[in-house]
């Protein structure tokens, strides 16, 4: 079994993760074969969140509720709320995730939350083109890792613009 966590914030850039999140729940393309995956909302409280496009997600679980396995995916949408101190635990918990080998994948705002907590310092990477994460990221040490490509995978590490 898989179980892939979004992790839900407010202003959640919804039609980031439609087209992941419509495969992995319908599996209209998964062989026969295919483990099983189970797919799950996360946010730091069980408290309603509000999309950029203004639908209202009810988070299926908290953060500490992730389980720590090798086979967990955290999918970390774009946002605009991503520097609020709250989404730091999440951001904790990928680096966790990802010293343990299970897969981490940011798109948009989420990578700038990775960069500002040195996530991104020694590993191939993308963004919003280059010069976006030295924008908002001071700290920011990845330049010479930075690919600017619409997707980019380290490892365990999946970053997109």
């Amino acid at each position: 079994m898989y179980t892939i966590y979004v992790y839900v914030l407010d202003t959640l850039a919804d039609w980031e993760i439609g087209n992941v999140t419509a495969e992995l729940n319908s599996k209209r393309f998964f062989k026969k074969d295919a483990p099983e995956v189970s797919l799950k909302t996360v946010s730091y409280s069980k408290e309603p969140i509000k999309t950029m496009g203004g639908m209202t997600i009810i988070p299926d679980c908290i953060i500490d509720d992730i389980i720590m396995e090798k086979t967990s995916t955290l999918i970390l949408p774009g946002a605009d709320t991503w520097n609020d101190a709250k989404h730091r635990t999440i951001i904790e918990k990928a680096n966790d995730l990802l010293s343990l080998g299970a897969t981490v994948c940011a798109i948009c705002g989420a990578t700038v939350a990775l960069a500002d907590f040195g996530l991104l310092d020694q590993r191939s990477h993308t963004s919003n083109g280059p010069g976006f994460l030295d924008m908002f990221v001071p700290n920011y040490k990845g330049q010479s890792f930075y690919i600017d490509e619409p997707s980019v995978t380290d490892h365990n590490l999946i970053t997109a613009s």
